[in-house]
């Protein structure tokens, strides 16, 4: 997957505007402009995260490709903004300092693995992000997260924590996927600049 540049700065403006109507009026109700390219429309799994200089502000996002890829960002910017159960709704004096990332996921591919240090042994540091299930329990990292858990037992770990299981659990029935992304961010500022605000 590769998106122009002038793609990913409709994307990114997309989510700006999606989370400033949300400041605006307390609902998600951005339209998704018409005449789109087909890759801004067709079906794609994606996720949007919100940092600011002390860290993560928000990140939500699906596994599946539930609508159009610029209606999904701005679906996922406003729920990062507002609906992150983690962080309280994003308040106007903070947007300014936030940097809008988005991921544009492929479809993810189940993995067979006997036991965790089979799985262990395909965890790339860096090359993917991972979908863990057990039963009731799900959880995910995007390929970003290797960036501060560059471990692979470190980043397991902290993935089972985030499904709600225990770090040193196994089961021979869990399941496990492996997606790629395609990654780009921009500060508000320079989002606001391209877009001529």
């Amino acid at each position: 997957m590769t998106y122009s540049k002038d793609d990913q700065a409709l994307l990114l403006t997309t989510a700006l505007a999606s989370i400033e109507q949300g400041l605006q009026t307390g609902r998600q109700d951005y339209s998704v402009p018409s005449g789109l390219a087909a890759d801004m429309t067709a079906p794609a799994a994606s996720f949007v995260t919100l940092t600011t200089p002390a860290g993560l502000r928000g990140c939500i996002g699906s596994l599946e490709a539930r609508s159009g890829l610029l209606e999904g960002v701005a679906e996922n910017a406003y729920s990062a903004a507002f609906r992150d159960h983690r962080f309280p709704p994003l308040s106007a004096d903070e947007l300014p300092y936030l940097t809008l990332e988005i991921s544009v996921l492929s479809p993810p591919v189940p993995v067979d693995c006997a036991d965790e240090q089979a799985l262990l042994s395909l965890m790339i540091p860096g090359e993917a992000g991972w979908v863990l299930e057990e039963n009731y329990h799900r959880g995910t990292f995007l390929p970003t997260v290797w960036s501060s858990l560059d471990k692979p037992a470190d980043f397991l770990r902290e993935l089972k924590r985030k499904a709600g299981l225990a770090p040193d659990y196994w089961s021979s029935s869990i399941k496990v996927w492996r997606y790629t992304t395609t990654a780009f961010s921009s500060p508000v500022a320079e989002i606001r600049q391209h877009a001529g605000k």
